[in-house]
């Protein structure tokens, strides 16, 4: 096939993608800011952004506990059950303060245990000014990172990867040893306004293929062999500098690009191992034919392949991912008729907890979960009250997840007053992405302000009165999450210590548990067991009598959830 078939080509794969693993992916074009980063970073971190498409129902994503008879008038049709039932919402923090407190659906087991663990944070009503509830507008904006009344031809990310840009010149120089990487890859075949820049367009190249068969197949695509005279189908060198032959030069080096892209990934994947962790296939319970089978674990687990290599440092440079997950548009049967915990909605979460939550793990096997925060995107929230037809229409604000070891985690402001139509905004959605810059890429304040989000939205005021404050989202340092997990969960000193006829041993738990709570000698032997038997979230003391055991050194043992945890006790006698 002649090179002009490839250029004939060209317009459909500018907005195409090639697969590994059957997986879509999107190269961002070297002509793009991404590519200076692989080389210029300061850090080794990455941002995955998890997009949520059609708009998702924060209100049975997390339940406001303190307003749940109201909520459930709202939403009798659709409403999670409290309590009492197999199927109920799962407190996720008793230590809040109880007009904060939210129940979570009861398919995020994942997204409770990864939030006990310190690996998540939740912010509340997040939205933009004058929100129209519009698919394409609402995803735009969130995606230019401007306000309603803003059309940018650029995304927030590629104007903060903008400001790296290389003086190297696309095509020539790249890749090269210090940019062997695309440093933006997007899961999927649409072209998403994130990652624009002014006057440029993201570009990749679409091959349909698997790992083992994708180098062999960029050799055989249309245009890659010549035939003939005229073999690169260039205009006369006198057209080089003008704009028709500059163009023209930049869409011949496209091929040699997808050939690159295309050998390296294969590459950086080969030699990647296969995750040693369960991540979840499909929904457990009863859903759509359509909703059943989990779309968001193998672009997870491409991810953090590609991000191993092998290990040693050995994977892709890339900095930012887009993964997605479609379905969340539920104007009709988002949950089942005869049980509101089942149906689409439901098995959409279930997908995100438990991929996320195996994602997670699998990133501590690699040695690489310091490296990765994530956070969803949504472009808008659902009505607080529920239609006729078992589902929600179009609202505004709606809740943000985020997840990761630097993740600072807890509940980022307060549930919403589920007496108005919508939800409305707390949060600017550019606040959340501004501090992300801050903290997690350790971008300077003065450039986001100035050159990204054109706004003081870290800190500075609000235009409707008041001021943005900085939100503590993700951590500059990683350090441990001690402290947020012993305020939740701990085993505490027993008293008195050294003990005679009794001891008192408290401990707390932030979760439903089957608590058990042994004590044994100094040689690891059962001496009694103290508690047996399942315990709610809260504070708990036993009293512990000591008549029958002798005088020496015991420890105690508590093993409850997530908490496992002992001390030493003195009996004296």
């Amino acid at each position: 096939m002649k090179r002009r078939s490839f250029l004939n080509r060209i317009p459909l794969m500018a907005g195409a993608s090639f697969a590994l693993q059957h997986v879509p992916i999107r190269v961002m074009s070297q002509h793009s800011p991404f590519m200076r980063l692989a080389g210029q970073s300061t850090n080794d971190r990455v941002i995955i952004i998890l997009q949520m498409h059609g708009g998702n129902d924060g209100l049975n994503t997390f339940i406001p506990v303190e307003q749940y008879d109201l909520y459930y008038s709202r939403r009798a049709n659709i409403a999670i059950p409290a309590k009492n039932s197999i199927r109920s919402m799962i407190p996720l923090d008793s230590t809040l303060p109880y007009a904060d407190q939210v129940g979570l659906h009861p398919d995020l087991i994942g997204m409770k245990d990864m939030y006990d663990r310190g690996r998540m944070a939740i912010v509340q009503g997040v939205s933009y000014p004058n929100n129209n509830g519009s698919h394409f507008r609402g995803r735009d904006i969130w995606h230019m990172g401007g306000g309603p009344d803003d059309y940018f031809s650029s995304g927030w990310v590629g104007r903060y990867l903008q400001q790296d840009i290389a003086p190297m010149q696309y095509p020539d120089e790249f890749p090269n040893a210090a940019c062997p990487d695309p440093l933006a890859i997007e899961m999927g075949s649409d072209v998403s306004l994130i990652f624009h820049q002014n006057n440029n367009i993201p570009l990749s190249i679409s091959l349909g293929s698997n790992p083992e068969a994708l180098a062999n197949l960029v050799g055989e695509l249309e245009g890659f062999t010549d035939e003939g005279f005229d073999p690169r189908g260039k205009p006369p060198s006198f057209l080089d500098d003008s704009p028709y032959g500059k163009e023209m030069n930049w869409i011949l080096g496209l091929e040699d690009k997808s050939e690159d892209y295309a050998a390296r990934l294969y590459e950086i994947y080969s030699r990647s191992s296969p995750t040693q962790v369960s991540y979840p296939e499909v929904y457990p319970f009863n859903a759509p034919a359509s909703s059943l089978r989990n779309r968001l674990t193998p672009q997870l687990q491409m991810i953090a392949r590609l991000l191993d290599g092998g290990g040693a440092g050995q994977g892709v440079k890339t900095k930012v991912f887009l993964v997605k997950i479609g379905g969340f548009d539920t104007h009709a049967s988002q949950v089942e008729s005869y049980d509101p915990t089942m149906g689409s909605h439901a098995a959409l979460l279930y997908h995100i907890s438990s991929a996320m939550r195996a994602f997670q793990e699998d990133l501590r096997v690699r040695g690489l979960e310091n490296k990765v925060l994530t956070l969803t995107t949504s472009e808008f929230g659902r009505r607080i009250g529920s239609n006729g037809s078992y589902g929600t229409d179009h609202g505004t604000g709606a809740p943000m997840m985020l997840f990761g070891a630097g993740v600072n985690p807890g509940v980022y402001g307060t549930n919403p007053d589920v007496t108005q139509n919508n939800v409305q905004m707390q949060f600017d959605y550019r606040q959340i992405y501004a501090n992300i810059l801050k903290d997690w890429m350790q971008v300077d304040e003065q450039v986001i302000n100035n050159d990204i989000f054109f706004g003081d939205f870290i800190q500075g005021p609000k235009p409707d009165g008041g001021n943005y404050e900085p939100i503590p989202l993700a951590r500059q340092e990683i350090t441990s999450n001690e402290a947020f997990f012993s305020e939740r969960f701990r085993l505490e000193k027993a008293y008195p210590n050294p003990a005679r006829d009794y001891t008192n041993i408290r401990y707390r738990i932030n979760s439903p548990a089957d608590v058990k709570l042994t004590l044994y000698d100094i040689q690891g032997r059962p001496v009694k067991i103290l508690v047996d038997e399942h315990r709610e979230p809260g504070d708990h003391e036993v009293k512990v009598h000591l008549d029958d055991v002798p005088a020496g050194i015991y420890i105690y043992e508590i093993a409850a959830g997530i908490l496992k945890d002992s001390k030493r006790l003195i009996v004296r006698k």
